[in-house]
């Protein structure tokens, strides 16, 4: 795999074996759209511990099943008392021989790096040290290496280390070693290892729950994708790595749900989902809806942009909280998007990454099915409209009722009627001068870029003045004749 956390590792997917176990737990009835196995073959292997404690937690898989495939997981790593721990869980008390053994000598390999790079660490991990080397611009490893005479292989030994550290589960560790590596190395762009050490630090931050780190970490990562993968195919890798990844931060960050649109929006990552990861849809499609209110003028084509995609491959992924969107903007049937909307809330409950936004999702969601409804109606009974809510007539007239008192809906209940009167929907002017200022920035950002390289075009006959004004007068002659006929552009 292209974009393991460290070169070293050389990772591979999850072998056969262990995405079976993980898949074998699986009972048709209710794991029809859980993406637990799907999803784990573009993590690292830390990465899908979280999610087999959740499914165990909530009871999606047997129990045995799943420390087993846990086990399985473990093999590959460091871990080796938590290894211990699942085995005992699993077969009684007798540790194998070879664990043991094994354990013996994960804790001397560490030993040993950590002495190979003691003198480096004593140096970089000293806050007053480094604070003094960074006040004097040495915090460098040519500087750093002249002033300490230290050898060679210090340096690799260091990252040797951090990458072991990971592998034991000593996260912290790891990302302090780590960002220590790529700021004396001049980043990740500075050495073979640096794009490694950038995804580790990256799996770091979001083992630790550090959601602010992980955030700018996941733009560095798409930067370096963007400008310093050369091979198409390993950006269309990473970008589906980068995605995955994502999930654990966008869902857990303030900000998150907008980074996620404006990440899966992008040309690019658009087209790895369509080619490498469907399911990503689900998640695209929840942060719209969640952020529905919070879209401004830019909703609609959000909207627009993602129906189309829905269409595009509804061959080849489809859920209830896709054909919610799909049975309420394409096909306009309110029925089915309520049984959907319905369906919704077991798959939200069993997904690792959305069920925590659950109840917000399901209000969300309501809540755009009240509002389509609403476009196509003056007047709405409010019984029907409860209905077609899911709702007692009495809670979607207190529900309606909140919803003008707190600005959400430009109507009014007509009591004697017992509907819903609609009002008309008119943008304010300051609205409207956001929305077309919205991408000023943008528009002047480039227009300066081309004006510098016309001037720089221009520049490049300032040497040479006769060579200047022959071109000069050769656009003049072209702007009056205009094309003309073969014989005056030959001459030309």
């Amino acid at each position: 795999v292209l974009c393991a956390p460290f070169k070293a590792i050389e990772r591979t997917l999850p072998k056969p074996s262990i995405m079976a176990s993980v898949n074998h737990m699986s009972t048709k009835s209710r794991h029809e759209y859980e993406l637990t196995g799907t999803i784990s073959k573009f993590l690292d292997l830390h990465l899908i511990f979280p999610l087999l404690d959740f499914v165990e937690m909530n009871n999606l898989y047997d129990s045995k099943g799943v420390s087993q495939a846990r086990l399985e997981l473990l093999k590959p790593t460091k871990m080796v008392d938590y290894a211990m721990e699942i085995h005992q869980t699993l077969h009684g008390d007798n540790i194998p021989k070879s664990m043991i053994e094994n354990r013996g000598k994960v804790f001397k390999k560490l030993n040993e790096l950590k002495e190979a790079a003691a003198t480096l660490r004593s140096i970089i991990e000293d806050p007053e040290t480094a604070r003094k080397l960074m006040e004097q611009n040495h915090f460098t490893w040519g500087a750093i290496k002249a002033e300490n005479n230290l050898p060679d292989n210090s340096l690799e030994a260091y990252a040797d280390l951090a990458k072991f550290n990971y592998d034991c589960g000593d996260y912290k560790g790891a990302e302090v070693a780590l960002n220590n590596y790529l700021i004396i190395t001049g980043g990740p762009n500075a050495t073979s290892r640096g794009p490694s050490c950038l995804w580790g630090k990256l799996a770091c931050a979001i083992l630790n729950l550090n959601s602010d780190l992980a955030m700018q970490l996941i733009k560095e990562v798409k930067q370096m994708i963007d400008f310093d993968v050369s091979s198409t195919l390993e950006q269309l890798q990473q970008r589906s790595w980068l995605m995955h990844w994502s999930l654990f931060v966008f869902f857990n960050h303030s900000s998150g749900r907008d980074e996620l649109i404006s990440l899966f929006f992008e040309e690019k990552f658009l087209q790895a989902i369509q080619t490498n990861s469907p399911w990503l849809l689900r998640y695209l499609v929840a942060a719209v809806i969640l952020t529905r209110g919070n879209s401004a003028g830019k909703k609609d084509q959000i909207m627009h942009d993602l129906l189309r995609t829905l269409e595009e491959e509804q061959s080849s992924y489809t859920d209830p909280i896709t054909k919610f969107l799909e049975y309420l903007f394409v096909h306009f049937d309110f029925d089915g998007a309520m049984t959907q909307r319905m369906e919704c809330e077991q798959v939200l409950r069993d997904d690792f990454f959305l069920c925590s936004v659950c109840s917000e999702f399901m209000e969300a969601a309501r809540l755009l099915t009240f509002e389509t409804y609403c476009r196509i109606h003056r007047k709405i009974d409010i019984g029907l409209l409860a209905q077609k809510m899911g709702m007692d007539s009495d809670d979607a007239e207190k529900w309606i009722a909140d919803l003008i008192r707190n600005s959400k809906l430009n109507a009014r209940i007509d009591t004697r009627e017992n509907s819903v009167v609609m009002g008309t929907a008119v943008p304010s002017v300051y609205q409207q001068v956001i929305d077309k200022t919205d991408d000023l920035n943008m528009r002047s950002y480039v227009l300066v870029n081309q004006l510098k390289h016309l001037s720089n075009e221009s520049g490049n006959f300032t040497n040479d003045d006769e060579s200047y004004d022959n071109v000069k007068r050769h656009q003049l002659r072209r702007n009056v004749r205009g094309p003309g006929n073969r014989q005056d552009r030959y001459r030309d």
